[in-house]
């Protein structure tokens, strides 16, 4: 099936929804890539990054025209971004309303009916699009039966929604993502403006994923609607196959783990990094959630030795309680601090996640969150303020519990103010309370001011603004 249908595959502007400028989104397509590798044999495929290239709607009309496809797939990764989406959808309508439009990602599969009522969006991607992207195109061509699930769509003007796709089974089938289709060493070996603290120290880096899907369910996350409880593991070879292209074929000196369940079966993560040592691949590599509770002694020096230089280390809750009874997290304090204190001990950056100000949790529970968070003592604390996601249990506890803050929007989430109202805290409260002792427990220190400013890779007067900046939106929103 080759036709002449071009398809361009973009990530919208995060500027267009309402952006946190201290939040660094250094952001490869990873998704993109990959559904166009499915896709290229079949289409012309072009991939726009208009937040990569920081293009304005009149940049973005330009290049829809100049392009002038007749398909346009929008990617959005999260909630807090959805706006962005349907901001891009009516550009590209106002360019030419022809043109047909589909959203996917998460947004999409977690919202599709929001979605739909937006007349500017064709079709909906929900679950996993790396087939059903080509039937639906496909489709659109001609050529072959509209999927028979994963695609919401209207006909005669009303929403049809054929549900989810079918979880991908063998992640191993899938192919290398089509990075020749991005100016793919641009994304590797800039420097940005500011650096997050989870990016390796070798340049150029790239981004990995090795897995899809949760057993775990932790109360607040997304993952298990979106990709499922089953763990669905690549193998290792072709891991660390992937790495070794990467290494051959882009100059990749760095790596980052991004999913969310790397150390899920300690046994293959062992694997990943024994493979990673004998193959002379042990380069610099930083982990974005790591299952602290999965890890001992042995297996943090193996990472150690394959390169790891940093972990983000999933604790949650400092309170016993939360963690079990709210949380559902399968993880012990004590051996979340000894395993933290030895990371730390062998040469690992270790950063750790609290959220505070889920229902049900006290004042005196949720200050426990905050001492743990600084006894842990780990380089670098990110604190949270409880963000209600749709489709998740967070969402239906505060249905349960009628915890969400009066005017609740969930268009606007955001994880720097507080969301939840209860008897035992305000919105502001834990607005306040969330920024002012992440200052506190961060940057009291000098050496470890130094240690983050150093790690991000910009001054400590730099520093000192984002600081700054941080504090004055927190009062910002108390004064509202």
């Amino acid at each position: 099936m080759h036709t002449n249908k071009h398809i361009v595959l973009v990530v919208p502007n995060f500027k267009w929804a309402d952006w946190d400028e201290n939040t660094n989104w250094d952001f490869i397509p990873y998704n993109l890539c990959l559904l166009a590798a499915m896709v290229e044999p079949d289409f012309q495929v072009t991939i726009l990054d208009a937040n990569a290239r920081e293009m304005d709607e009149s940049q973005f009309r330009q290049t829809i025209h100049e392009l002038q496809p007749d398909v346009v797939g929008i990617t959005v990764l999260m909630d807090q971004y959805g706006p962005a989406g349907h901001y891009g959808a009516r550009l590209v309508k106002e360019v030419d309303p022809a043109i047909t439009v589909v959203l996917g990602g998460v947004y999409a599969t977690m919202n599709s009916d929001r979605l739909m009522a937006d007349s500017n969006i064709d079709y909906c991607c929900i679950g996993e699009g790396e087939y059903v992207l080509p039937e639906l195109l496909g489709y659109l061509a001609g050529c072959n039966d509209l999927p028979a699930r994963g695609v919401a769509y209207r006909r005669d003007g009303k929403v049809v929604n054929l549900g989810r796709s079918p979880f991908i089974n063998d992640l191993d089938a899938l192919p290398r993502p089509a990075y020749h289709l991005l100016d793919y060493p641009s994304y590797i070996s800039k420097v940005v403006k500011r650096k997050a603290i989870d990016l390796p120290s070798a340049y150029p880096y790239a981004r990995i994923q090795t897995s899809r899907g949760c057993p775990y369910g932790c109360v607040f996350c997304q993952v298990e609607s979106i990709a499922g409880k089953r763990f669905r593991p690549r193998s290792a070879e072709k891991i660390v196959d992937e790495i070794e292209w990467l290494y051959r074929q882009y100059g990749v000196r760095g790596i980052i783990f991004e999913d969310d369940n790397l150390y899920t079966k300690p046994a293959r993560a062992r694997a990943i990094f024994q493979m990673m040592i004998d193959r002379d691949l042990a380069l610099p590599w930083c982990s974005i959630s790591t299952a602290i509770f999965k890890c001992d002694r042995e297996l943090l020096d193996l990472m150690r030795t394959s390169g790891c230089e940093y972990i983000n280390i999933a604790v949650e809750s400092g309170n016993e309680r939360v963690l079990k009874e709210v949380v559902g997290k399968p993880l012990e304090l004590g051996h979340a601090k000894e395993m933290a204190a030895y990371a730390r001990e062998i040469g690992i950056y270790v950063a750790a996640n609290f959220i505070i100000g889920f229902p049900t949790e006290t004042w005196d529970e949720l200050l426990d969150t905050i001492r743990f968070a600084e006894e842990i003592n780990v380089n670098y604390s990110k604190i949270f303020a409880a963000m209600p996601l749709p489709n998740t249990k967070l969402w239906d506890l505060c249905e349960k519990t009628h915890s969400f803050k009066p005017g609740f929007d969930p268009e606007k989430l955001r994880w720097s103010t507080g969301q939840l109202e209860t008897e035992h805290f305000s919105p502001r409260d834990l607005t306040i309370l969330r920024a002012y002792e992440w200052d506190r427990i961060n940057f009291t220190d000098p050496g470890k001011r130094r240690m983050t400013a150093a790690r991000m890779g910009i001054t400590e007067a730099e520093l000192l603004q984002i600081r700054k900046r941080t504090l004055q939106k927190a009062r910002n929103f108390i004064e509202e």
